[in-house]
């Protein structure tokens, strides 16, 4: 069982890579600019707590 920080996290995630493929397929760059940097802050933010990204499903 997952805490509600590791599930938050991995769903928010899970969000943001839906969010980054949509902008990419629509052509906004900017938009997917965005999408990847909050990504990379996401991925970042599971790194320093611990949370195995894909390991899990939420």
């Amino acid at each position: 069982m997952m805490d509600a920080f590791t599930a938050g996290l991995l769903q928010r995630i899970k969000t943001t890579e839906h969010d980054l493929t949509r902008a990419r397929e629509t052509g906004d760059d900017f938009l997917a600019d965005v999408e990847q940097s909050e990504l990379e802050d996401l991925h970042r933010l599971a790194a320093e707590h611990g949370v195995e990204i894909g390991a899990t499903s939420v």
